[in-house]
């Protein structure tokens, strides 16, 4: 009887999410839930219709590999494998599952909080605030090995000396898990093995264990990551924008502009290399808007920044992280003239929407094209740097060869008096 009603629902529900026109017939069947979900949510969410008969027909492909449809205890190897296969066929940016084992699924829950919202209190209870167990870095593979890719600026990581580039060996002794390794120990400390160079012994480095809330804690990074360093009597500021999803993000970097850290500062880094996109599409005026700036001053109280705009010279940092709004941003900053440093954005720039599956894992769907003035889009194509620089991660000991180029890059159009900002005629080629 339970199986029964079981299957029931789950047809209810496909038929429910199922595009006006395509019969439930059509659709691929495994008799697996999760993946018959994302089948389901696929069909009736993703922006590209065209698309959609190669993503069925890989889904039955996935379904036919095993000999039989995918049985509802079907191995978890095998579910995602199918699931990422499926998506995989899709050919496009913002679809994919994320696991409650990864940090991306918090960090991602948090973006699409709005989205998810009728999950947030069984999810994340009592009262349906995101957060997780960590040390505010994130990791990379390289081989068989494992390297710090980013550190958040403030994060305990960061507290305790652990840099960019690092090898990660183990953490209290056994294999790095994003969350199982500090699972249960908040307000702890782990020991983290490191290598900093291939050919040193390894090192011991104590981390405290924080519970992380995802866009808090990348508010704080932005926060954090301000900075001003002087070079040949030449004041230079940074910021980096891990994401543009946070509430108060730009308004801690306009209050830093205006009368802040960086006010005095003869030239701005803007770090664009994000973690995440999102955020407003204009977010990139507050170096590039015509409109004034301004303020406004009650009779008793502290003045309330209304309007602020950077009007010094800016070079930015690119690379394969900058993507979504952070592109966007990169985009206007192109077209008004400022140089770019790094690499090749990721070219994955369409909207995304959350969806929570049985398994309580997060499905994000492109939802809706993007396209910038008539007919430039970078998805796919990405935005190709003035400066091209490598930054090779392995062993890097902390050294970010990208950002000492953007300074030599603001040093020199200081020095030339040649920091004007110029708009671009039409869209700018984006590839080589």
């Amino acid at each position: 009887m339970h199986g029964a009603m079981l299957r029931l629902l789950q047809t209810a529900l496909l038929l429910v999410l199922m595009p006006a026109g395509v019969p439930a017939a059509e659709l691929p069947r495994s008799g697996n839930l999760v993946f018959d979900r994302v089948i389901a949510l696929v069909n009736s969410e993703f922006h590209d219709e065209s698309a959609l008969d190669r993503f069925n027909e890989t889904a039955k492909k996935e379904i036919e590999d095993v000999g039989q449809a995918l049985p509802p205890h079907a191995s978890t190897a095998r579910v995602d494998a199918a699931i990422d296969g499926a998506l995989a066929s899709l050919q496009a940016s913002h679809n994919g599952r994320f696991k409650p084992d990864t940090i991306a699924y918090f960090e991602l829950s948090d973006i699409f909080r709005f989205a998810i919202r009728n999950d947030l209190s069984r999810l994340f209870p009592p009262e349906g605030e995101v957060s997780y167990p960590g040390i505010g870095l994130v990791t990379r593979m390289i081989g068989d090995k494992r390297f710090v890719g980013d550190v958040y600026d403030g994060s305990p990581a960061a507290k305790a000396g652990v840099v960019m580039g690092d090898e990660i060996l183990s953490v209290d002794g056994l294999p790095y898990r994003e969350i199982a390794s500090f699972q249960g120990k908040v307000g702890q400390s782990v020991d983290i093995r490191l290598r900093r160079k291939a050919d040193v012994a390894p090192t011991n480095v104590k981390v405290a264990v924080e519970r992380l809330r995802p866009l808090p804690t990348f508010e704080k990074a932005i926060e954090n990551s301000i900075a001003v360093r002087e070079h040949g009597g030449r004041k230079i500021g940074y910021v980096r924008f891990w994401t543009l999803s946070t509430r108060d993000g730009l308004d801690i970097v306009a209050s830093e502009l205006s009368d802040g850290r960086l006010s005095g500062v003869d030239g701005v880094v803007v770090d664009l290399r994000g973690r995440w996109g999102g955020g407003a599409a204009d977010a990139a005026e507050l170096f590039v808007g015509d409109t004034p700036s301004f303020r406004l001053i009650p009779r008793h109280g502290r003045a309330t920044l209304a309007n602020v705009r950077w009007r010094g010279p800016v070079v930015a940092l690119i690379d394969e992280g900058t993507r979504s709004g952070l592109e966007l941003f990169a985009y206007a900053l192109r077209i008004n003239g400022i140089p770019l440093v790094g690499k090749r954005t990721a070219g994955a720039l369409l909207a995304g929407r959350a969806y929570i599956l049985p398994d309580d894992s997060l499905l994000e769907i492109a939802v809706s094209d993007a396209v910038i003035d008539d007919d430039v889009r970078l998805e796919g194509n990405g935005i190709t740097p003035d400066i091209p620089v490598d930054l090779p991660l392995a062993y890097a000991a902390g050294r970010d060869p990208q950002r000492e180029a953007a300074v030599s890059e603001m040093l020199r159009l200081l020095a030339d008096g040649n920091s004007d900002r110029i708009v671009m005629p039409g869209g700018p080629p984006l590839t080589p």
